[in-house]
Formats: structure tokens, sequence, C-alpha cells
């Protein structure tokens, strides 16, 4: 196991589960309700450990994940939630050696999960048109290491993507209508798109100008998580949970030649055929009785 270095980013959670993010620097601490915890205990130490505060109170000392550095990233702006994060980057099939555009760059939430799915042969294209929001960003990203993986471009995406041949593109903007032809241009045919709105009335906007520009396989999607309190004696919901965050739309870009994708994804077919076996054979069970 490799030892924490001076640099590093340590995730630190006391015993009443509050959590502390220190990058690691000699001859530094971290002053909590709880007393005391120096870098220097930190640093030439394997993490996965218990550490205590001058006070002799205990922190688990941890190598932090992605979900904690993206909780974590400094913000002037609401990012995308890891449950949002997480599902696109599945539904836009980014991973190492992806081509991945995504326009604006916020605060690099969204940013810093798409460098972290396709480095280290992988590219991320990020637009932004405010130059704060783009100078946080990077810095966010450069932060937990990333920003060889990607970059930044202060430009409004109506001028187009310099790009060409991508395989997804993902757009957290308010208009993401405005701007499918760009997106058309700029992605492989048959590529991957997203977007995430706050409300109904931009979905409606979003999925007319979808069906203009000729996207196919098209899905809207809200995500729902519900945190529980991890007590076995009492186990029950948390008493609030961050419900609606956005929704979710993906799409295939168009296609080359006459044949068009379906305006809704429908299931593999293999599945669905699967499926329907099992119902039909539990339905000649219940027969049977």
């Amino acid at each position: 196991m490799a030892n924490a270095q001076e640099g590093d980013l340590v995730l630190l959670i006391g015993p009443d589960g509050k959590k502390f993010m220190i990058r690691l620097q000699a001859e530094q601490a971290l002053h909590t309700h709880r007393g005391i915890i120096r870098h220097d205990s930190l640093i030439g130490e394997p993490l996965g450990r218990t550490v205590y505060t001058h006070l002799g109170l205990p922190f688990l000392a941890l190598e932090p994940s992605l979900h904690d550095l993206l909780m974590n990233v400094r913000r002037t702006t609401q990012i995308m939630y890891p449950k949002e994060i997480g599902y696109a980057l599945l539904k836009l099939n980014v991973g190492n050696g992806k081509r991945v555009a995504e326009a604006g760059s916020g605060s690099g939430a969204l940013t810093t999960a798409l460098a972290h799915a396709v480095c280290p042969d992988g590219r991320v294209y990020s637009y932004e048109m405010r130059e704060d929001m783009l100078n946080l960003a990077r810095k966010n990203v450069d932060r937990v290491g990333l920003l060889p993986y990607v970059e930044f471009k202060l430009r409004d995406i109506a001028q187009g993507f310099d790009e060409t041949d991508l395989d997804a593109c993902f757009l957290d903007v308010r208009e993401p209508w405005q701007f499918l032809e760009q997106v058309s241009r700029a992605v492989k045919p048959g590529g991957f798109f997203g977007t995430l709105v706050p409300t109904a009335n931009q979905v409606i906007d979003t999925l007319t100008g979808l069906q203009r520009a000729g996207f196919g396989a098209v899905e809207v999607e809200e995500l729902i998580m519900r945190p529980y309190k991890p007590v076995p004696g009492r186990l029950r919901p948390v008493d609030r949970i961050v419900a609606h965050t956005g929704y979710l739309i993906f799409a295939r870009t168009p296609t080359l030649g006459e044949a068009t994708l379906p305006a809704e994804a429908s299931e593999v077919e293999g599945e669905a055929d699967h499926g329907n076996a099992e119902r039909a054979e539990s339905t000649a069970g219940e027969a049977d009785c």
C-alpha cells in the first residue's frame, strides 16, 4: 500500500460523521471541533487507518472517492449531482480513449468526472462563455490532478465546436435546443448526446428541437435518490433529501442515410423477448394451479 505524500488529498471522517478534505502540507494542521490533526502525522503513513487529534479523539483517514471530490468542489453555481453524473457517464458511453465535449463548464464537477472516465487516452473539451466560471472549473479539475485530460475553451458554442467526430456531447446550458445543429456537426453520426434542464418547459422545448434536428432514441428521465440513516437499531430515511435536481435528456445524433432512429428508445430485443417469455411462463403456471 502506497503511503500518503505531501500534496495528496485526504478525507478525514470524525466519529460524528463530519467530513474534512485536506491537501497534505508539511507543518500544517487541521483545526476541528474535536481537536487538531497535524498533517505531518499523515505524511509518509498509509491511509485507511485511525488518527487522533491532540485531544485524543479518533478520525478515519481515507483516500477520497470521486464522489467525495465532486461534492467538495469549490462552487459559485449549482453543480450537477453525482446521481446524475454517474448515470450520464453510462448513457453517454464515456470511457478510456473517448473524445467528449461539454458546455458549459460551470464549477467543473461534470468536467472532473468526464476527465476521470476518459483518461489516460481520451480527451474532454470544455466550453464556457464566462471567464470567471472557466477559471474556477480549471482550478477544480487541476486540484484533483486531471487537468492534462481537459482542454478548456472560452467560447460561445453558438459559433460551433472546434472538434469533429466526437463520441459524445453533453450540454449544461439554459437553452440546449438552440445548439443541436452545432452538436450534430461535432459528434459522429449515431453518437451520444445528453443534457440536463431544471424545468418541464425546457424539456418540451428540447424535445421539439431534437425532433426537428433529426435526433433519435430520445429518453427523458428524472433520478430521485433517497438516503437512509445507517443505524441498525432505527433504520429509516434521513429527515431531508435532495429531491428534484433536474431532468436528464439523452438522444443519438442524426445517422447517415435515410434510416432514422425511433423517437423513443425501446428495450433491447433480446431482453424484451426474455421478459415476455418469463411472463408467459408465469401466467401458464398460474393457469395450471
